[in-house]
């Protein structure tokens, strides 16, 4: 039986750096945004999601509007929960087809954003949590996406707080230097084949 490993922390935390790390070592790692990135471009979901709306949130183009989606939702929680609703459900059904794929691995890592919240955190056998202080990732996501402190402490209002997350994960890595970082994620990969 293949076990997932569930990875994840909160925005400008360095999962994604994190996950790439590890797919380098040859792990099969399941980009769970990725996925719903993509299933978000389908006519169905947008047409299910655009319904969620009052106002239009498709640009000229057919897509959905990410940015003018995200500034909304991150100030109404219970619209970023219905969206959740249409979006996660297909984002499971797609990775128990990518599960399916990949059974001959020992384990897997599923990287998703809001793992705990979602309660997919249940379905994992081990959970790596990725922090960094709160002003370093404020900082990283400033320079990143190119948004304002307000716009970022916003959408962490809407995650769990590191401290939450940490009292459910198996192992916590605080990345603040990158070096460092790999190496904890080593160790914890080396353990994780002997287990």
């Amino acid at each position: 039986m293949t076990k997932i490993i569930g990875l994840t922390g909160g925005i400008g935390s360095g999962k994604s750096t994190v996950a790439k790390y590890i797919a380098s070592k040859g792990i099969p790692v399941y980009i769970a945004d990725d996925e719903a990135k993509k299933i978000m471009t389908k006519k169905s979901v947008i047409h299910e999601i655009q319904n969620l709306f009052k106002e239009n949130i498709i640009l000229e183009n057919g897509q959905l509007d990410r940015k003018k989606i995200a500034a909304i939702v991150f100030q109404d929680s219970s619209l970023l929960k219905k969206l959740n609703e249409v979006v996660h459900p297909k984002v499971k059904k797609h990775f128990e087809k990518w599960l399916e794929k990949n059974k001959e691995a020992s384990f897997v890592v599923k990287e998703v954003a809001i793992l705990f919240e979602t309660g997919g955190n249940t379905e994992c056998d081990k959970v790596i949590l990725v922090t960094a202080p709160e002003d370093v990732k404020i900082n990283r996501v400033m320079k990143r996406d190119n948004v304002s402190r307000e716009e970022i402490l916003k959408r962490m209002k809407n995650q769990l707080s590191d401290a939450e997350k940490s009292m459910k994960s198996d192992y916590v890595v605080t990345n603040v230097k990158i070096d460092d970082t790999y190496m904890e994620i080593d160790e914890i990969l080396n353990f994780l084949k002997i287990s």
